[in-house]
């Protein structure tokens, strides 16, 4: 399932970050998730045995979400998120050889950036979506900002530091999306609570969507 397809057919521009899962955890909280109207789900690579959680995860969702792996740091890993069947890739940084093997493998990297040069160089690697990371250090200005020099085309999530209480600002300043780890889950979590967090974030979204 594409970034694309998931927007398009009105799913929520969110994704949630678990990072800290463990593979037990793994299916009921992607669970909680879907069910509360998230799409978008990634494992960051720094969780416990990370490509079981990805597997699992996209075995279970991967027809109706679009699912992935965060802070991938090398080839490796590029590789072996592809070899899950998995299609999303998220870096915290801008590795122009990372982005242009994904693009390869027909996944869809979201990689890092804080610099226009950054933002460009991955553009050039063949990245379609870009994070702004950390964007709380940054904020929804800078954001407007760096997005009047970005082509058209190429849409920029904000990622650290969004959630709930921010989500429309960062709409407004010309994010596509938002990226949401601590504030969605964090290790120990149970599913219930994390889907009643996902539940108030898609709410969040939807009041966006009468005042924007």
């Amino acid at each position: 399932m594409t970034i694309d397809d998931l927007l398009a057919a009105g799913a929520p521009p969110v994704v949630a970050i678990l990072r800290g899962i463990r593979p037990d955890e793994a299916l009921p909280v992607a669970a909680a998730l879907v069910a509360a109207g998230v799409r978008m789900i990634e494992v960051p690579l720094n969780s416990p045995d990370p490509f079981t959680s990805i597997t699992a995860i996209q075995q279970a969702f991967g027809d109706t979400a679009a699912i992935g792996a965060g802070t991938v740091l090398d080839m490796a890993g590029v590789e072996a998120l592809a070899a899950t069947g998995a299609t999303l890739m998220v870096t915290p940084n801008t590795d122009p050889a990372l982005i242009a093997r994904a693009v390869a493998l027909g996944l869809e990297p979201m990689p890092g950036f804080v610099t226009p040069s950054e933002a460009f160089r991955a553009i050039d690697a063949g990245a379609r979506r870009i994070k702004l990371f950390p964007a709380v250090a940054l904020g929804p200005t800078y954001l407007k900002a760096i997005r009047e020099v970005l082509p058209r085309d190429v849409s920029v999530w904000g990622v650290g530091g969004t959630g709930a209480e921010n989500f429309a600002e960062w709409l407004a300043a010309g994010a596509e999306g938002i990226g949401v780890g601590g504030a969605l889950y964090r290790p120990g979590d149970d599913a219930a609570g994390v889907g009643a967090k996902a539940a108030a974030l898609i709410a969040a979204w939807r009041a966006t969507r009468t005042v924007l």
